[in-house]
């Protein structure tokens, strides 16, 4: 057992004395479907990443085996190929995808983000349509948000989408869209109404990128990697049937990302965790002299990711309880987490990097992206300082 796994009260202990015994019967189902069906070169692929390191088609008969058995949206509605699951559950379900070394399904912008909109806007053509290849990764999606002069201020975008026939024809371009060059769909968010305020007028379209007009550019970060592209659309025609949600309010439909997956968050502390372990791990193998100065880093941050963990639980347990969730605990998980990541990172190259092709120099090139990749710090902490502590804009 790892030494934070190790402070880590009962699971079991905390579900008896409150009445909840399906995270635990969840836990001993999944786990004993991944013994029979996770195999080391599923494991290798995951590992190994989706973007041109790992074996993508492997992963994708892996997402559809995840898909077939229930396990790959399990807080997705049953009806829809889910398992309705609560937010214990799917805490439960978290912990042993990172413990097994389970890859998730390469939907991850699709399942997450959007389809929880297409379930609440979608028309029923629309979810039939939609709902099911995207769970079963045969459609890969990507989204359309951040702009050139318009990234973490969604409601500055400029990608404009005129009513014209039965349609609209979409021009502008939109940037950082996670497996952009992957992607067979693109839920994207347009300005179709330019006269009102800029919060309004913004209408979602779900664009076929094989659209004549559409032009994928993959963008290539100083890892060697290249996990987004940039999407160029000129005179994309896009059917009237492809608008999600009614006109005009696609503001409503992009806020509607997190009807699912509340137990998401705890992604975060528990990879830090993974990876802190593994940096433990490697010192005592190697026998590598850790200096003082990086001893108390490393306690410092065992304690901060000990700090998200219990504010996670927290939160999911209110949440769980049927309270509402806070509306800066997202932001300031994030803020926590990327700052984690980069400490983690700049401490594991302190010990092994050498210059080198090695994980922990991949790490600290990739972790810069932490701080601004999905929201940045400063808009992050605008919205504690304002949501969270009532403090004034």
């Amino acid at each position: 057992m790892s030494a934070l796994a190790a402070e880590r009260p009962d699971a079991d202990d905390d579900e008896a004395s409150n009445g909840l015994a399906g995270p635990s019967k969840l836990r001993a189902e999944f786990l004993e479907w991944l013994d029979a069906n996770l195999t080391p070169e599923i494991r290798a692929a995951g590992r190994h990443g989706y973007h041109g390191r790992g074996d993508v088609e492997l992963l994708r008969k892996w997402n559809r085996c995840l898909a077939d058995a229930g396990w790959a949206a399990i807080s997705w509605p049953a009806e829809h190929g889910g398992r309705d699951a609560s937010v214990a559950e799917q805490l439960a379900y978290h912990e042993v995808m990172q413990e097994t070394e389970s890859p998730g399904p390469l939907n991850v912008i699709g399942l997450a983000n959007i389809a929880p909109a297409i379930m609440a806007f979608g028309r029923p053509e629309q979810k039939e349509r939609f709902l099911a290849p995207m769970l079963r990764g045969d459609e890969i999606w990507c989204q359309g948000m951040s702009e050139p002069d318009a990234g973490s201020d969604l409601a500055s975008l400029r990608t404009s989408a005129r009513v014209e026939g039965d349609g609209f024809v979409v021009n502008g371009q939109k940037t950082w869209n996670s497996l952009g060059q992957y992607a067979d769909w693109c839920q994207l968010y347009v300005r179709t109404d330019p006269e009102v305020p800029k919060h309004k007028g913004i209408s979602c379209l779900l664009v076929d990128m094989q659209t004549p007009g559409v032009e994928v550019r993959p963008l290539r970060t100083m890892t060697g990697d290249s996990p987004f592209a940039e999407l160029f659309f000129a005179d994309v025609h896009v059917p009237r049937d492809c608008l999600l949600g009614p006109l005009h309010d696609g503001w409503r439909v992009a806020m509607t990302t997190l009807s699912f997956e509340r137990a998401g968050v705890a992604k975060f502390h528990l990879g830090l965790a993974a990876r802190f372990e593994e940096l433990v791990a490697q010192a005592r193998q190697s026998g590598v002299t850790i200096p003082p100065v990086l001893r108390d880093r490393m306690v410092r941050l065992y304690s901060t990711i000990s700090c998200m963990r219990w504010m996670t639980s927290r939160e999911l347990e209110a949440v769980g309880a049927g309270g509402k969730p806070s509306p800066a605990m997202g932001s300031l998980t994030k803020l926590m987490w990327a700052g984690a990541g980069q400490e983690l990172a700049d401490i594991g190259f302190s010990l092994f990097g050498d210059g080198s092709e090695n994980q922990w120099t991949w790490s600290l090139l990739n972790t810069r992206s932490n701080s601004i990749a999905g929201g940045t710090t400063e808009i992050n902490r605008n919205i504690v300082a304002e949501h969270g502590l009532g403090l004034p804009r």
